[in-house]
């Protein structure tokens, strides 16, 4: 199974935490297809956010979180976000880093060369669907019972941008807080200075596909992008993590899982 879902340990919340990149697994038709370095595979997945999140169940939220590599199918990019030179049905303009990545974060090759369109739905069938089926029902049975659902969408950020801009401790995106209501939006900031986090809104990062697709607050449906810088958590030289800060870092997203539970949108 390329994700799994972990139910509430207490007394259930209407929050789902979806972390999508934490893992490196691949198939072995996908692996053979991957040109990508071993070191870009750990760099560019989001190492231990599915840890960090793993009291979620245990303050009342459901868990869902990928264990497919990013370089086998993208979770958080739409399934039609292709380019013409990852596969000959691709739109002629767009990004290496589409649902199938082609180049690393790093500008290096991530594919051998050019996926026919079989591979590409193979690899949707195989993860991306079932991901994405998965965690549709999961938010429809949150907001039938509770009339509302929060969405958590857990990642981790590089520390330094390609300029070498030093980012934010905690970056919550919210599209220009469009996804969500105030009130789930402000919780992060709430969190985050109890830890003594620094915060900026929607920068660098201002949500992805399943804050985008799934933020619907009008609907009821509430989503919240949260990036976490990984010096927080570990080194990003050796991929190692920092114990100590770790279980900081831990305290801080069960914390914010907690608050969420406690918000009427």
């Amino acid at each position: 199974m390329y994700f799994r879902v972990e139910k509430p340990r207490a007394a259930e919340t209407p929050v789902v935490v979806e972390v999508p990149h934490a893992g490196i697994t691949f198939d072995a038709e996908s692996l053979a297809l991957c040109a990508a370095p071993a070191r870009s595979i750990g760099r560019d997945a989001d190492l231990f956010v599915d840890e960090l999140f793993a009291d979620a169940p245990d303050v009342g939220a459901t868990l869902l979180y990928g264990r497919a590599s990013r370089y086998l199918v993208d979770l958080n990019r739409a399934a039609d976000d292709l380019d013409s030179h990852t596969t000959p049905g691709g739109k002629s303009e767009g990004s290496p880093h589409g649902v199938i990545w082609r180049r690393t974060t790093e500008g290096r090759p991530a594919l051998a060369g050019p996926l026919p369109q079989t591979e590409i739905e193979r690899r949707l069938d195989l993860v991306y669907h079932p991901y994405h089926r998965a965690l549709t029902e999961l938010l429809a049975d949150k907001r039938e019972r509770f009339g509302f659902v929060i969405l958590l969408c857990g990642h981790s950020m590089p520390s330094f941008g390609r300029l070498g801009d030093r980012r934010a401790d905690v970056v919550p995106g919210s599209r220009g807080r469009t996804t969500a209501a105030a009130s789930v939006i402000d919780a992060s900031d709430r969190v985050a200075h109890e830890f003594a986090f620094e915060v900026a809104h929607d920068t660098p990062y201002r949500g992805g596909f399943s804050t985008e697709h799934y933020g619907q607050p009008s609907e009821g449906q509430h989503a919240l992008q949260i990036e976490l810088a990984r010096r927080l958590y570990m080194d990003e030289t050796s991929l190692r993590r920092n114990t100590q800060a770790f279980a900081r870092c831990q305290s801080f997203c069960r914390a914010l899982v907690a608050e969420l539970g406690t918000i009427r949108p």
